[in-house]
């Protein structure tokens, strides 16, 4: 885009510049990274202010910034950039002629649009959100990255409350809308599971007739969204009505294999990911990629072939020693803390188990049961040791409840000192699970714990 169209779309007034030069690159926000020809975006945290880092932004190669105030460098000053942001990507968005394919869910939004990025790659060019930039600020600099000739655009639409898919979809409608399932992710937030799904439905309201619905047949709050839609409808899951199931699910050392069917048609598929609830994510992930037209003998063989882009989901590394380490500590909600001690039982099958958890956020009235129910699991995955980490009532739960189950000690700890206890435990030949909410930084403590 020009100087002039980022102008008119954003309604910026131009600060300074030098020549006319286009901005042919996605918005940025970190200025250290910023691709030649990005427009920088001088966000404000509670901890850094982005307009200080413009003049590193342009050096690194920005073209120009989106601030608030001068900031000695060619800007354009907007009254609020994160909604200067937003009416960039829609003003992209608009000349975007690709097919549009939003997803959404409670849990494995993530997964999902690794899995169908690298499906959707295999048929023609795709651009998808890194890692989970799923929200009001990765969103528009996903949109912003599309090209001339990039044929599908992967959007992972997170909520943390009503109206907030709604805001996502205004800025890029999708054409595909693909709901996951409805879990206990945020049900502090949102009140009650019925009131997620609601929310998680915008994204199946956004939907153009002409656009195609992809909904879990197993899931019965999502499988009703399809009253929510007049067009096409695409079903998917183990349900002998779904309209893409897999059957014949096994697992060989955690790893998935089942048969894919669609219209009478059927081929094996063997994933790479770990964890047998992924079969639901692939799943998706293949309807998705059949609505959008990508033929079915391609589908089933780069979904084979597909490996996650971002870290910290069931990501499963063996080190000299033999440890098995499963990092899945990007986030925890109960259910997918729970798939990760099936995980762990099935990775760890005739070998010592291990878990670190950390305790659950966002859960609400509900949150000392999901803790005790996560305790029970824990105590019916065998574990060697237990590592509890958080300090709030849901871990003192967590840790209270395995040991009444086990007799045996949990131990507490915080994400500094957890590492060291589990060296000190940790014999060659383990199997180790790291897992817990984002905040409580585990994802690095499992890095840390890669090496011996």
């Amino acid at each position: 885009m020009t100087l002039a169209e980022i102008a008119a779309a954003t309604g910026g007034v131009l600060d300074s510049t030098d020549g006319n030069p286009v901005v042919d690159a996605p918005l940025a926000f970190d200025s250290r990274h910023p691709a030649p020809g990005a427009l920088f975006a001088c966000l404000t945290g509670a901890l850094v202010d982005g307009h200080d880092f413009a003049a590193l932004a342009v050096e690194q190669g920005a073209v120009a910034a989106l601030a608030q105030r001068p900031v000695h460098v060619p800007a354009f000053l907007v009254p609020d950039v994160l909604t200067a942001m937003s009416d960039l990507a829609r003003a992209v968005h608009q000349r975007y002629d690709g097919v549009t394919i939003g997803i959404t869910g409670s849990a494995g939004k993530t997964t999902t649009k690794d899995l169908l990025a690298h499906v959707l790659a295999a048929h023609a060019p795709t651009v998808a959100n890194r890692a989970s930039f799923n929200n009001e600020i990765g969103f528009p600099v996903t949109v912003s990255s599309v090209r001339p000739d990039t044929r599908y655009l992967v959007l992972e639409m997170g909520a943390r409350g009503k109206g907030h898919i709604q805001a996502l979809c205004d800025i890029a409608r999708p054409g595909i809308s693909t709901v996951l399932g409805i879990g206990s992710a945020h049900v502090g937030e949102f009140g009650s599971q019925e009131a997620i799904a609601d929310a998680k439905a915008e994204i199946v309201r956004a939907l153009p007739t002409t656009g195609t619905a992809v909904l879990n047949a197993d899931d019965p709050l999502v499988a009703a969204m399809r009253r929510e839609h007049d067009g096409r409808i695409l079903t998917f899951g183990t349900d002998e009505g779904a309209d893409v199931r897999a059957t014949d699910i096994t697992t060989d050392e955690g790893r998935p294999t089942f048969t894919l069917h669609h219209r009478g048609r059927t081929a094996a598929v063997q994933l790479t990911v770990y964890g047998r609830h992924n079969v639901t994510n692939a799943v998706a992930a293949a309807a998705t990629a059949l609505a959008a037209g990508v033929p079915f003998d391609t589908v089933a063989t780069a979904l084979s072939e597909a490996r996650m882009a971002t870290g910290g989901r069931m990501a499963v590394t063996t080190r000299t020693d033999g440890v098995t380490v499963i990092n899945d500590a990007f986030n925890a909600s109960p259910e997918s803390v729970l798939a990760a001690l099936d995980a762990l039982t099935e990775v760890g099958r005739g070998r010592r188990r291990i878990a670190v958890l950390g305790e659950m956020a966002e859960l609400g009235d509900a949150s000392l049961e999901w803790h005790r129910r996560v305790a029970d699991a824990a105590a019916r995955a065998g574990l060697a040791h237990l590592l509890v980490v958080g300090s709030g009532e849901g871990a003192d739960v967590l840790a209270d409840a395995y040991t009444a189950a086990t007799h045996t000690a949990s131990d507490r700890h915080t994400a500094d000192t957890v590492s060291a206890a589990v060296r000190a435990v940790l014999l060659p030949g383990d199997v180790l699970l790291v897992k817990g909410a984002h905040a409580l930084g585990l994802d690095a403590v499992a890095d840390q714990l890669l090496t011996v």
